[in-house]
């Protein structure tokens, strides 16, 4: 991966919906070489999926920390969350918890639901949720 592709999903970040012409001005590529670019990062995973974020007045967040049995291997339990899709992000940390999850949804009771579909998942031993009130 160069400083070109860096650029790229940078963008894509920033505005998943920008399109192949609109980011070759920006960094200065043709709108095939991005096109090509971005097929290439897609396919060797590097960009895993495009998204949309609503805003927080329409929506709701959580945070759920997640304790896994040392039986299951932590990294398939986490491919097994992100399958669910008001999953947003994952992470695989250190400490008394094994994954973080960002969990979105059009409100609170969509994101219950998702973390009672988590809680229910083979090898969570035990989690901690907390709601966002407000997003900085």
């Amino acid at each position: 991966m160069d400083e070109k592709d860096k650029q790229i999903i940078k963008i894509l970040k920033d505005d998943a919906r920008a399109g192949y012409a609109d980011i070759g001005n920006k960094i200065g590529l043709s709108e095939g070489a991005v096109r090509k670019r971005i097929k290439i990062l897609t396919d060797e995973n590097i960009i895993q999926r495009f998204t949309i974020k609503v805003g927080t007045t329409e929506s709701a967040q959580a945070i759920t920390l997640l304790a896994t049995n040392p039986v299951y291997p932590t990294q398939e339990v986490s491919k097994t969350i992100q399958r669910l899709p008001n999953v947003e992000t994952i992470y695989e940390v250190t400490g008394e918890y094994d994954i973080v999850a960002v969990i979105t949804g059009m409100n609170v009771t969509e994101v219950n639901e998702c973390i009672e579909k988590i809680r229910r998942i083979e090898g969570i031993m035990k989690t901690n949720t907390m709601i966002v009130l407000r997003n900085g």
